[in-house]
This record gives structure tokens, sequence and C-alpha cells, in this order.
């Protein structure tokens, strides 16, 4: 049997902290054959990117190993000394992060970054390094690969720079491509053409691939193998079939109940409580217990150990240990009747009638960017982000707006609420046209207009408590609240989110990615809106942590009757949560109707693009 190309023996990757040492892996095994994908999955915090730094040995200083190996091609890489490791990636291992932005060099062009990649590893004299690379951009399916050669970074959409990090990684054709998030944040169609890419790539070279992603639908459909990793150790493995087929550990059940569909339209999704420990805090026996629906007395104190259940399926449950089943301590807690409840008992969530009171309309809508050039700054023609729309948002309803990116989605959805200003059309809220409205009247309509933000952490003032990010909204909106009723209504608004009145003592960097969402959500309802725009609320989260949000903003529609616009590029999320599908490409709607009738008969060649990727 050959080697495989990688293999994780029983690594620990810690680190010191104030708390203590932090076990960010602990004890973590998996190999990867030639030409195969891994893909690891789980929330954040659960240890798979530091997993992958790990692999490609670029922990920071307060890290070590605490045990274990890593064989890459049979040969262990720890002990290699930092010049041997160095020659070890880009050459051996390679790997895309999750932001491609960041992670390229603004100030170099596309080419340059590519050329020391190769010169560094390659001893390719520059003309053969240059004829490489545009070779390399050919390969990710640039069409003009000698002009996207010059071009800086931040000339590039999301999409092609992802492109360029697969052209980096691969251009020496390394053993292992590590992909972290290769896909986040991307829009459908750009998410299945960066897989396509790498599939073939691989294929075409035989590279293994580690796969780190919370996008269950890639894994299902690009992996051979899935590891599902908590508390920095593995809690199922098992081949990506059998593993969506016959789910084992309770962990790996509710991630994949968490996901949203049509078929859970009417319910609530299930969802996971509580959040990942921290590393230096981890029980001794299952990780996953306090937050298990089927956790039994001994489950916290005894650790199960990853073995297999099936041929080629294992699990670290204490569920199949036969002896521990029959021990006495092993009754069940009390949380094991909200266990795994069948979907037909889950609390329902009322949908719209189909015949709602308009709340919001917009007619003829545009919005355009000027282009300037020359000395002067001459306008010399327009962007037209936005060319021409009709859109009604009805009140207690839920308007998904959908497209890739630079289709003018996010324009739309800040030109209704008026932080961009219309070019032409009209803006109507409850009968009353706000196009031409200067600021000091859009007062009353601020109140009733709100959004929630894509990134909660970069929206969110670092410098102020979150009481005092939801103060400001009312100081400025509801001046007529004293003191003490501020203070009520911010306790009360967070929780009606979920957080308890300790929070308003707290800074935004104190909280977790789904925290600091139900924050920014709280922002826009302490001011009473009936309409907001989610503008993709919730692309970035988690699978458990984005089932809780959709909850959530389902949960308070009911009860309050407000109207959504909300913008996303995930159709799994839209079956869920819309009423209604509008479709934008190029600044127009294409198509609108609604969700069942879109997602079941698409009349547009652009939607039929979107759905079938």
């Amino acid at each position: 049997m050959p080697t495989p190309v990688l293999e994780v023996k029983n690594l620990k990757t810690y680190f010191k902290a104030e708390a203590g040492v932090a076990k960010a892996v602990d004890g973590v095994s998996f190999e990867i054959a030639r030409g195969e994908t891994f893909a690891l999955v789980g929330e954040s915090g659960c240890g798979k990117s530091v997993t992958a730094l790990s692999i490609i040995q670029l922990i920071q200083d307060s890290g070590f190993y605490g045990g274990g190996q890593i064989l890459l091609n049979g040969r262990d890489i720890i002990p290699l000394s930092e010049k041997e490791k160095r020659e070890m990636r880009g050459n051996k291992v390679s790997m895309i992060f999750q932001e491609p932005m960041t992670s390229l060099n603004p100030v170099f062009t596309v080419g340059d970054q590519i050329l020391e990649t190769i010169m560094l590893h390659q001893k390719k004299p520059a003309v053969d390094a240059k004829a490489a690379a545009i070779e390399m951009l050919r390969s990710v399916k640039f069409p003009n690969p000698e002009a996207v050669f010059d071009e800086y970074p931040h000339r590039l959409s999301g999409g092609m720079r992802q492109r360029v990090m697969i052209a980096i990684a691969l251009c020496c054709k390394p053993d292992l491509l590590i992909a972290d998030e290769p896909t986040t944040a991307l829009d459908v169609t750009i998410q299945d053409e960066i897989i396509k890419l790498i599939k073939e790539l691989k294929d075409s070279m035989s590279t293994a691939v580690l796969l780190i992603t919370h996008n269950l639908a890639l894994v299902y459909n690009n992996a051979e193998t899935v590891g599902v990793m908590y508390g920095g150790k593995i809690a199922e493995l098992a081949p990506a079939r059998a593993l969506f087929k016959n789910p084992m550990h309770p962990y790996t059940v509710k991630l994949l109940r968490s996901i949203p569909d049509r078929g859970r339209r009417a319910r609530q999704l299930d969802t996971i409580p509580g959040s990942v420990p921290p590393a230096t805090a981890y029980a001794e026996g299952c990780r996953f217990s306090g937050r298990c629906p089927r956790e039994m007395q001994g489950c916290a104190a005894i650790e199960p150990l990853l073995s297999a259940r099936e041929p080629g399926h294992f699990a670290a449950c204490h569920l199949y240990d036969k002896e521990f089943m029959e021990k006495p301590l092993s009754a069940p807690l009390h949380r094991e009747a909200e266990a795994l409840p069948p979907e037909g008992v889950q609390p329902p969530i009322s949908t719209p009638p189909d015949a709602r009171e308009p709340l919001v309309r917009v007619a003829g809508l545009k919005t355009y960017y000027p282009i300037r050039k020359g000395l002067l700054k001459r306008v010399t023609g327009y962007v037209k982000a936005v060319d021409g729309i009709d859109l009604t948002m009805k009140k207690g309803s839920t308007l998904a707006l959908v497209g890739e990116s630079g289709s003018g989605k996010t324009t739309v959805g800040k030109t209704i609420i008026r932080l961009i200003e219309p070019t032409d059309g009209e803006i109507i809220f409850k009968g009353a046209r706000l196009t031409h409205l200067k600021e000091s009247g859009l007062k009353n309509f601020r109140s009733k207009a709100q959004i929630i933000f894509q990134d909660p952490y970069s929206s969110l003032n670092p410098r102020l408590t979150v009481g005092k990010i939801i103060e400001e909204g009312l100081l400025t909106l509801k001046p007529e609240l004293g003191k003490k009723a501020r203070l009520e209504k911010i306790a009360s608004t967070l929780g009606r989110v979920g957080l308890d009145a300790g929070a308003m003592e707290r800074y935004p960097h104190e909280f977790s990615g789904g925290q600091r969402q139900r924050v920014g959500i709280a922002r826009a309802l302490a001011v009473d809106p009936e309409f907001i725009v989610c503008d993709e609320a919730v692309s970035a989260l988690d699978v458990s942590v984005q089932a809780q949000i959709l909850n959530l903003l389902k949960s308070i529609q009911r009860e309050f009757g407000l109207s959504f616009l909300f913008i996303t590029h995930d159709l799994g999320v839209v079956e869920y949560i819309a009423d209604e599908v509008a479709v934008m490409h190029q600044g127009k709607i294409v198509e609108h109707s609604a969700t069942e009738e879109l997602f079941s008969n698409p009349k547009h060649a652009y939607t039929k693009k979107l759905l079938a990727a």
C-alpha cells in the first residue's frame, strides 16, 4: 500500500496563555492519500486552522508541540531546521488562506508575487519563471493572464484574488495543498468555480488536499473523507457519503440539522446551545459535554476514545461504548428530552400570508457613481450600480435579494435606507416619498428603517461598550427617553436577542462572532424599526451560529411584524427564510417571484446558473 502524502499522528499543539495552557489541538490523528480531498469541519475555535498551521509549520511563538508526529511523504517534519521548513513550504506543501485581500501584498503586482515563489523554490531564471507564472495564471482560468500578471490585487474581484492565491499555492506543484476556508464570503457561482478549479488541478497534479470549511454542502460534493473536529479533537471520522447518510456523533448530527433549506421553512432550525469552550478549560472527559443533548452522567469525567463503529467510520462517543452504557452512572441527564427532536414536533414559525400591505416600495431606482479622469477630474462616464429597479417589500414579510458580487445588491439596500443618495427614482415608505427629503426630514424614517451589516466586528465601535453602542441610536432617534428608560430599553433589547444585561458593560472583542451579530441585531431593534436591511448578516458564521441567528430573525419578525430585505448569496438561507426572491444582475432585477416558484421553476438563464451552482 503506498505511503500517504500526509500522516498526522496524535498531534498536540498547545499555546501558553494567561489562563494556563491552551490545548488548541490535543491528540489529532488522520491521513491523506495522494489525489484525495480530506475535509476538516467544525465550529470556530475547535482547532481546524491551528491543525493546518501546525502542518505547514507556521505556529506563532507562544505555541509549542506537546507531542505527536506530522509525516509528509513518510518524513517527520516537526524536528526539521527552519531552513528545511522554508524549503518544504511551497515546494512540498502550500496553503490557500481564508482572506485573499489580506494575504496578498498590496504594493506588489500579481506577477511579482507568483515570481517570488517560483524563483525562491524552483531556482529558475527570471524569463523562465515569468513564463511559468503566466502559464499558471492561465491554468487557474484567467482569460488574459498576461494582463493579470501586471495588475495589483486591489483591482481584482474577490473570486479573481482567490484564483491568484491558488496560482501561488500550486505554482511549484506541491504534494499537499491546504485550503483554509477558500470560499468563505464568496458568491455561490464563484464558490463553484473555485472548488471546481481546485479539484481539476488536484486531479491533474495528483495533489492531496486538506479542505478546511464550515460549508457542509462543499464537503458533501467535494471530499472523499471528513473529519469532524470539536474541542481540539476529532469527534467523528468517516467517508463523506457515509457521514452524511449516517452521522454517529451527536455533535455531527446537530451540525447537519442546523443547515437551512426549504424543507424546514415552517420550523425552527435545530441549534447547539452555548459555544465551544476555551482551549484552556476543556472538560476532562467528553469535550462536547455541557452542550450535548444526549449527555449522560459520567460523560464529562471519562474521555471517549475515537474507535471504529462501522468499517471505516470512527466516532468518539460513549453512546457506542457497551461497557460504559452498562454502568449505573450512565443514566441520561435532563437534556436528553431535547436531544434530537423529530422535525414534526419542533415549534412552528408562522409564514406571512401572500397578501400583505406594502411597506416599502421603490420605483425606477437608479444609483450611479461618476467616473472621473484627467487632471481636472472631469466626469467621463458612470458606473451604473443600480439601474432602474422596481421592488415592493410587504409588512411582516422577507424579500431576499440575491446575485453575484458587484451586481448592486448592497447598493440597493443602502440606497433604500438613504445611506447612499439615489440618482433617480422613487423610494416610498408607508405612502410617503423619501427620495428628495433632506437629512432633517429623514429622522423619523431612520427610527423605522435599520440595517444589520455583514461583519459585526468592523461595524461595532471597538472603543465603546455594547451598552454605549446601542444607546447611540436611542440618544439620536428617541431623545425623549430619560437615562433610566434608555438603560431599561437596552437591557430588554439584549434579552430579546439572547444576551443578558451584563453584556452592556463588555466590549465587542469580548464576544464570539455569533454574539457580536446579536449585538448588531439588538442595535437595530432598540429604536423599534418596522423595516430592516440584513446585508449578508449570516454569510461568515458557522452553520450552528447561523441557525441561531436565523431562528432569532424569524422569531422577532413574528413577534413584531418586521419586514426584512435579506441580501445574501447563500441560496439555502434564501429557501429557508424568504417569502419572495429578487435576482439581481448588473444593476437590474432579472427575475422576481415567490420563493417556491423561483426554486421550482426558474425562468431566467442567470437564475438557472445561480441555482445550478
